[in-house]
């Protein structure tokens, strides 16, 4: 009955809602009604809203839109908020870097290439609308290079708010400092004359890089091939099992090892000391459009080469487009790149000596090793550089691909990238150092060498048979395979083949070559690797 009393109820609501008219306005939608039934009034409840034609009437209002997220707060930039770990974790230990590599470090070189400039000009006698300057005059354009500073620096960023371009704000933050002396004023309109951007940028990242690396990068290269000869020339008579494959293989010593990696490491310093780091003087387009038509009888390239050879000590690049070809940057990358890779093959080695406990780690009071392990004492700056190599190189090998290619006569794709070669420095500075550091915490443990070389007689398999062959026995690789390959030979088993092949060393001549094998030992068994090793000092020092 109750069931029937609905039915009829909500019949009659929607026959009522079926008879009413949709207004004009909302012709496109129709009426629709729902009801539903309140048990604790015992009532019907109808509600009415607006669809579209062939869309389900909603059955609730809709969810408020989710308030947007809150901008996070910009935080000062400290060693603890910085984005990259140059500039945060690892600061303290490249922050010799930022004089050179900054943005302040950019503008820096920008000045003194402008002021570089100006006094080439004044003392051109063939320019002549910028006089040569007297003593005071000339001190005072020199100071504006020599004294700018961070507080120069923040007035170039304000001139640059205003002009939207770098070097343009360089350009009016020198004639701000050239108001200051009366005879400057005179030719303040000189400063940038001729000059295209890259002009000033080009020489700008010469004067950089140069410094980057006479300054800081061979030094520390240095310093590494040092400590590695060091250790060749310390440990040249230690003996060491070498493992081919990852096998017992013919002996070495682990000085003869470190000989190896300081020599390949010495010739990339030897490379860098080579390199040239190249600057252009030309113009917009590298022709000297601009000066040919202001001054048409002065010799152009001369000009621009005593500049950048004589005064500013780069050298000079002749030929190029609107921007310098960046081939010798690449250059420097690239050599920077090989001595990054022989680095990382270094510290892999050294990583692994440390695993087999061929190389002890000293502990330092208070350091720890692991957060649950208490014992735990880990080789974490070979890891370290390792890791900084990666990095490194990752940045470095880009840019050697990268900058020397330009659409036709200029694109701005090298402006970002070359902003980022203080990077890719800085994470090989810190490769070298965690390399330095983990040497200094390294010692030999030759006990363990020998326990390790006293294990594999069959690495004599080798003198055995070449000697077999010098006397012409019968097939010696093929017994000596027999015996070792695959097989465990201790020091009886090789004594008793050698004693047992004395009769085929039958000529007098071979004799001593016989006894030679009787006394050898895997310990003994180093060839020419003491001797190597010590020498491989005087080997760099012949290196050009």
């Amino acid at each position: 009955m109750y069931a029937r009393q609905v039915t009829s109820a909500l019949g009659a609501a929607a026959a009522a809602v079926a008879a009413a008219k949709v207004p004009s306005q909302a012709s496109c939608f129709q009426l629709t009604t729902t009801t539903t039934h309140d048990q604790s009034t015992n009532s019907i409840v109808s509600k009415t809203v607006h669809v579209r034609p062939g869309l389900p009437a909603p059955t609730q209002a809709p969810a408020p839109a989710p308030a947007a997220p809150s901008k996070p707060k910009a935080l000062p930039l400290t060693e603890l908020t910085a984005v990259s770990p140059i500039d945060g974790r690892y600061a303290s230990k490249v922050s010799g870097l930022r004089e050179i590599f900054s943005e302040y470090g950019l503008m820096k070189y920008r000045v003194q290439v402008e002021v570089a400039w100006l006094l080439e000009m004044s003392e051109h006698k063939d320019i002549p609308e910028v006089a040569k300057l007297s003593s005071g005059a000339r001190k005072a354009l020199v100071d504006i290079a020599a004294t700018f500073d961070v507080e120069g620096a923040k007035r170039v960023k304000a001139h640059e708010r205003v002009t939207n371009h770098d070097v343009k704000a360089i350009e009016y933050y020198i004639k701000e400092e050239m108001q200051k002396n009366e005879e400057l004023t005179k030719i303040m309109e000189f400063t940038h004359f001729c000059c295209t951007s890259e002009d000033i940028n080009n020489l700008s990242y010469g004067l950089m890089c140069r410094d980057a690396v006479q300054q800081v990068v061979l030094p520390k290269m240095r310093a590494l091939v040092k400590q590695i000869e060091d250790l060749a020339e310390e440990h040249a008579n230690v003996p060491m099992l070498a493992l081919t494959h990852g096998q017992p293989a013919t002996p070495t010593t682990f000085g003869k090892e470190c000989a190896i990696v300081a020599w390949r490491l010495n010739r990339q310093v030897k490379a860098m000391e080579r390199l040239q780091f190249m600057g252009k003087f030309n113009g917009a387009s590298g022709n000297f459009n601009a000066h040919i038509v202001a001054y048409p009888k002065l010799d152009w390239p001369a000009v621009s080469q005593h500049l950048v050879e004589d005064r500013l000590g780069l050298t000079y690049q002749p030929y190029s487009t609107q921007i310098e070809v960046h081939d010798w940057i690449a250059e420097m990358c690239d050599t920077i790149s090989r001595f990054n890779i022989i680095l990382l093959d270094f510290d892999r080695d050294m990583w692994q000596y440390v695993s087999l406990n061929r190389l002890k780690l000293k502990t330092v009071a208070g350091e720890v090793g692991s957060s649950t392990m208490p014992h735990k004492v880990n080789p974490i700056q070979f890891e370290n550089s390792e890791g900084n190599v990666g990095v490194a190189n990752a940045l470095l090998n880009h840019f050697s691909a990268k900058l020397p290619v330009c659409r036709m006569q200029r694109d701005l794709s090298d402006s970002t990238v070359l902003r980022c070669i203080g990077m890719g420095v800085a994470h090989t500075v810190l490769a070298i150092d965690s390399t330095l550091g983990a040497l200094s915490r390294v010692t030999v443990n030759p006990v363990q060498m020998e326990k390790e070389l006293g294990e594999q007689w069959a690495v004599l398999a080798e003198a055995v048979q070449t000697n077999m062959r010098k006397a012409s026995c019968d097939k010696p690789y093929e017994q000596l395979k027999a015996l070792t390959r695959g097989q465990e030979v201790n020091e009886a088993v090789m004594s008793k083949f050698v004693a047992d092949i004395k009769p085929q060393f039958s000529k007098q001549a071979d004799a001593g070559d016989w006894a030679r094998l009787t006394k050898l030992t895997p310990g003994s068994y180093v060839g020419l690797a003491a001797e190597l090793a010590r020498g491989v000092r005087a080997a760099n020092a012949a290196c050009r």
